[in-house]
């Protein structure tokens, strides 16, 4: 057995167990500490397969974005933490919870086991076709080339999901800030690091979102990052969250989504079929894109995390 071998069986044995312990975690945090060193450790099993792109997803997505709002979730249900571990379900109730998961995981493994040698694949005809867009990522290119009705669906799930955490705010506080105004020492260490890693954080994520194109990276990795830092700002006080009602703030959360619309739109007014990009201006459109869409995912990201209007409009 080699190195890298016993390394890989030590990674996989450490994230099954975290990811048992975020399940049978009866305290929240501890659940969600395990979550998020789980997510981190997905991110390193992406690595080992290769594919930096998801990696990078995972990493700020699931040891990130995702660990802020379970915090956050974690927070406001402590107080009914206590009534619920009270509550504790039957013996019978477990019984069948646990049949049904081994049924599932039987089914997935038939399924798996089942699949055709070799598994059926478009990724030939994909390769083939590539250098149509002019992207040099493949990753990319597949997202906004191949599966470009899937990537443009998924903006505007991010903002119905938005427009539904608003949704839970009083009559009284609509069109105020989300969340609550963040107070911290302004010359404590949150207040410094915010300063100080804030604008390294932009450029690095402006940085993945350009090289994108041909590398690792694009809008969501890199609009993640950007939210990271409009994250940390917020909590050491030096910024806050923008009314809702600001008209600026809803052109960004509509920024990504209606350019994506109207290069689709132009393709099916001017070129083949919806979606469909011009050979020769396919690279550039495929850019203006992500940009757009790299400020509407740093501002929907942020958003979701700071929850629902929390303080009045000031007039």
């Amino acid at each position: 057995m080699s190195i890298q071998t016993a390394l890989e069986l030590v990674l996989a044995a450490v994230v099954l167990g975290l990811a048992a312990w975020a399940v049978a975690a009866r305290e929240t945090s501890a659940a969600v500490v395990g979550f998020i060193a789980y997510g981190l450790l997905i991110a390193l099993v992406w690595v080992a397969l290769g594919a930096v792109d998801v990696a990078l997803a995972e990493a700020a997505i699931g040891g990130g974005l995702g660990g802020v709002l379970l915090l956050s979730a974690g927070a406001r249900l402590r107080e009914n933490e206590k009534r619920a571990a009270a509550e504790r379900p039957g013996a019978g109730a477990r019984l069948a919870a646990a049949a049904l998961s081994a049924m599932v995981a039987a089914g997935l493994a038939v399924a798996v086991l089942r699949l055709p040698t070799p598994a059926p694949t478009l990724a030939p005809q994909a390769a083939a076709n590539a250098a149509a867009t002019g992207m040099g990522n493949p990753i990319t290119n597949v997202l906004m080339a191949f599966r470009a009705m899937d990537t443009l669906l998924e903006k505007f799930v991010l903002l119905l999901g938005l427009v539904g955490v608003w949704s839970l705010a009083a009559d009284r506080l609509w069109g105020g800030n989300p969340g609550p105004r963040h107070q911290a020492d302004p010359l404590g260490l949150l207040a410094f690091l915010a300063r100080l890693l804030a604008p390294i954080g932009v450029v690095v994520g402006i940085y993945v979102v350009w090289t994108g194109a041909d590398h690792p990276g694009g809008a969501f990795q890199g609009g993640t990052v950007l939210a990271a830092m409009w994250l940390l700002t917020m909590m050491a006080g030096l910024t806050d969250t923008p009314p809702v009602s600001s008209l600026r703030l809803r052109l960004v959360l509509v920024a990504g989504p209606g350019v994506f619309l109207v290069v689709g739109l132009a393709g099916l007014l001017f070129g083949a079929a919806f979606l469909s990009y011009p050979a020769a201006y396919a690279k550039p459109l495929i850019v203006a894109i992500e940009v757009a869409m790299t400020l509407t995912v740093a501002a929907t990201l942020t958003l979701l995390s700071a929850g629902a209007p929390e303080q009045r409009l000031e007039r």
